[in-house]
């Protein structure tokens, strides 16, 4: 997993690198600028027929914008190039005045557009370019871009509309430490960010003004993020998930591959058990028992005869109780997955406040199950909660306006005060451990808005804890988050976002290894 950064946490690495490593910072810039124009070199293949304009503010963004024309010229001597400077050069910071004046060096003269009235003057000459280098503004706002920074902001975005944008670092406008947009953003076509990516260039919706994003190491050290305080954010990969998606050894059967226990579901209702316990089987379990209501139980066998049944004694409306099952029901099981179609009457509630105080296996809670969890009571054996906006809030007592103002935030509340792995289920899900520590998953599909989705989620995570009970919990969650998320992008690209369903989810698991593989 990549390590996600604020502003605070991105001064602290750049102080230490500067200060107690001893890399100069103009040698930081210089490596920022290579990052950038080897970007440019491959995005490109046209590059010298291009018309190139870099945007340059007063700071070090505007440093890292000016080595950039001063490497592009190097590299591409004939290259239409015009830098624009949106501030005079006393006023520029110390790393970028050198960078202005070794540009001078290569006998180049960046136009300065210090006013309004002076952008607008060179805006008519400036119209055809065809690819633009956001150097403006970098990760240090905090607040509303002002000024001549957010009339450049404004104009590219509505007059340049034919230019390729690449930011440098942060797209301008765009703060670093939430995914709340802030005001007026560059959207940027490819973002070339520096060390680490930011909180906001991963987070809902700002990660959406961002681009496609490449993370490029430009000399600071990785012992000096991990040395960083504090629970940190984390960007999973897909390196992350594929090692939970390597051959299995030559020796493996099904007792060795675990056994997944699925309690919900009822006899109007097996729907969504029957998809949990199938994607359990399909993400690897060597065994999957489904504990649901009698009445359901033909249907079941019926879709997916891999499927073993624990049928339960049935309320008088089809769905289960607390006195549905006997004792001994998780005996011989590995991992056990609570909620799925078990219903919300009282009685329902009860069965599962029984699993989740008495289950003495791993659980997996998610829809009914959630019903059953208390703050500030941990379970004695590993959880995982999977609860999406509706139900984080019912758990934490809000509304989904603040969990969406603060998904962050309440996700790693919840994990805190339920001793269990949280995912946050939504757009970028959010993984958090109890210690803070969160992920944040890349993977998904608008197409996976469909009924069914997060029973699919419930069965690939109880399948992964099952097959492997040595490794961290909070990575193999995430694991499990982002193979979802990347078989639901196959099942869209296969049947359109409008057109998949849930269990397409599911049959796309068997891609998303050699997906990852390639």
């Amino acid at each position: 997993m990549l390590r996600v950064l604020t502003a605070a946490e991105m001064r602290e690495a750049d102080r230490a690198t500067i200060q107690d490593r001893h890399v100069p910072s103009l040698v930081l810039m210089e490596n920022a600028a290579f990052a950038v124009t080897r970007c440019l070199a491959e995005r490109f293949a046209d590059l010298e027929r291009a018309k190139v304009l870099v945007l340059c503010g007063k700071g070090n963004n505007g440093g890292d914008g000016l080595a950039v024309a001063r490497q592009l010229l190097v590299r591409h001597p004939g290259l239409d190039l015009r830098v624009v400077v949106l501030a005079e050069p006393e006023d520029l910071s110390p790393d970028a005045l050198a960078n202005l004046k070794m540009l001078a060096a290569q006998d180049h003269r960046p136009l300065v557009a210090s006013t309004p009235d002076r952008w607008q003057a060179l805006l008519p000459d400036l119209s055809d370019s065809t690819v633009i280098v956001d150097a403006v503004l970098g990760t240090g706002l905090s607040g509303p871009v002002r000024g001549i920074p957010a009339q450049v902001v404004s104009d590219v975005n509505a007059g340049f509309r034919n230019a390729t944008v690449i930011a440098a670092d942060m797209p301008s406008g765009l703060g670093s430490d939430s995914g709340r947009l802030l005001g007026g953003t560059m959207r940027a076509d490819h973002t070339v960010t520096f060390t680490a990516p930011k909180a906001s260039q991963v987070l809902p919706p700002s990660c959406e003004r961002v681009g496609t994003l490449e993370v490029a190491a430009i000399g600071t050290a990785g012992s000096v993020l991990d040395a960083l305080p504090g629970p940190r954010v984390l960007l999973s990969e897909a390196s992350d998930a594929a090692e939970y998606a390597r051959p299995r050894a030559l020796a493996a059967h099904k007792g060795t591959c675990g056994h997944v226990i699925a309690v919900g579901g009822s006899r109007s209702k097996p729907g969504a058990i029957l998809m949990a316990g199938t994607a359990a089987l399909r993400a690897g379990a060597g065994l999957v028992t489904v504990a649901t209501a009698a009445g359901a139980s033909q249907t079941i066998i019926t879709a997916t005869p891999e499927l073993m049944l624990e049928r339960g004694r049935e309320l008088p409306d089809g769905t289960l109780g607390p006195d549905s099952f006997d004792e001994g029901i998780f005996d011989g099981k590995t991992v056990a997955a609570l909620g799925p179609g078990l219903g919300t009457s009282r009685s329902n509630v009860a069965l599962a406040g029984q699993v989740y105080e008495k289950c003495p296996l791993p659980l997996v809670v998610d829809a009914d199950g959630l019903a059953a969890v208390r703050l500030g009571i941990p379970r004695s054996a590993p959880t995982v909660l999977t609860p999406h906006p509706g139900e984080m809030a019912r758990l934490v007592g809000t509304d989904t306006g603040t969990i969406a103002r603060n998904r962050l935030q309440v996700v790693r509340q919840a994990a805190s005060r339920t001793g269990a792995v949280v995912v946050l289920k939504g757009q970028r899900s959010l993984i958090a451990s109890p210690d803070g520590d969160t992920a944040v998953n890349p993977t998904g599909t608008p197409g996976m808005a469909t009924a069914g989705s997060g029973d699919i989620l419930t069965g690939i995570v109880a399948g992964l804890m099952a097959q492997f009970p040595d490794r961290p919990l909070f990575e193999t969650v995430a694991a499990a988050v982002y193979l979802h998320g990347l078989a639901g992008e196959l099942a869209s690209n296969d049947l359109g976002e409008q057109g998949m369903l849930a269990t397409d989810i599911g049959r796309h698991l068997a891609d998303t290894r050699r997906a990852i593989e390639t």
